[in-house]
C-alpha cells in the first residue's frame, strides 16, 4: 500500500487545532474527518451558550450528558445509540481519539453528539449552570507521579464546576483501575458537601453498573490484572 501524499495545508490545519495534542500521524480518512465532519458538530465556546443548552442539538434533546475525555469513544457512542433523545457532549484534546469517535459517528450515523477538543474546565464554564444530568470521566490518565498529581482532572475547582453544571439528582461517574487516583477522588469528592457517594455495598464500586460498555483500555487493564473501581456520586 502507498504511503499518503504529504498534504502541507492539512498538515497546518491539524497543528493549529490540536497542537501538541497529537499522537500517531492520522490516516487519510481520518484526516478528512477532523477537516469536513469535527467542524460541523464541534461546539464554539467563544460564542455566549444558549440559556436552555438542549438547544445545543437541533431539534433539542430531552435530556444533555457530557463525557470528559472519551479516548477512542466507545462508551461515548454506545451511550449515544442506545439513548437517542439525550444529548451527549465528548470532550477530548488528543486528534486521534477525535479521529476515532467521528468515525464511529460517521459509520453508524450518530446525530446525537457534539464535540469539544479543548480544555474540559473551559467547557464546564462555558456551559449553563445546571444543565447536564450526567458527567462521566472514565479511565483518565492518572498522572502517577506525585509532582504531577495537580494535572489531575479531579480537583476541588473542578468538582465545584461540575456541580454547578450539574442537575440536583444529576450524577458524576468515575472509572479507574488506578487504586492510588481512586482514592484521591473519593477523599475530594467526600469533602464536597454537593455531593453523595452512592455505594451501600462492595459491588456497587466493584463492579460496573448496568449498561457499562467496556471500552478498549478497560479490557487491557483487565487483562494485565488491574482491577476498576466504578464510582457514582450523586450531586445534592
Amino acid at each position: 500500500m502507498s504511503e499518503r501524499k504529504s498534504d502541507p495545508d492539512r498538515e497546518d490545519s491539524e497543528r493549529a487545532f490540536f497542537g501538541r495534542r497529537k499522537g500517531h500521524k492520522l490516516r487519510q480518512h481520518q484526516a478528512e474527518l477532523i477537516d469536513h465532519l469535527l467542524p460541523r458538530l464541534a461546539l464554539a465556546i467563544d460564542r455566549e451558550a444558549p440559556a436552555d443548552a438542549r438547544e445545543i442539538f437541533a431539534p433539542a434533546v430531552d435530556d444533555l450528558r457530557l463525557e470528559i475525555g472519551f479516548g477512542g469513544g466507545e462508551h461515548l457512542a454506545a451511550e449515544a445509540q442506545n439513548f437517542a433523545t439525550t444529548g451527549f457532549i465528548g470532550c477530548e484534546p488528543y486528534v486521534n481519539g477525535m479521529a476515532k469517535i467521528l468515525a464511529q459517528i460517521e459509520a453508524a450515523d450518530i446525530g446525537n453528539i457534539r464535540l469539544f477538543a479543548g480544555d474540559a474546565a473551559e467547557l464546564l464554564a462555558w456551559l449553563p449552570k445546571s444543565s447536564l444530568s450526567r458527567i462521566d470521566l472514565i479511565h483518565p490518565d492518572p498522572w502517577p507521579k506525585r509532582r504531577h498529581w495537580k494535572r489531575r482532572f479531579v480537583q476541588d475547582r473542578t468538582i465545584a464546576a461540575m456541580a454547578r453544571v450539574l442537575k440536583a439528582g444529576g450524577e458524576f461517574r468515575f472509572v479507574c483501575d488506578i487504586d492510588d487516583y481512586c482514592a484521591w477522588t473519593l477523599s475530594h469528592l467526600s469533602r464536597s458537601q454537593d455531593f453523595v457517594w452512592l455505594a451501600e455495598r462492595a459491588d456497587d464500586f466493584r463492579l460496573p453498573w448496568d449498561g457499562y460498555t467496556m471500552t478498549r483500555y478497560g479490557r487491557k487493564a483487565t487483562r494485565e490484572g488491574r482491577k476498576a473501581a466504578y464510582l457514582r456520586f450523586r450531586r445534592v
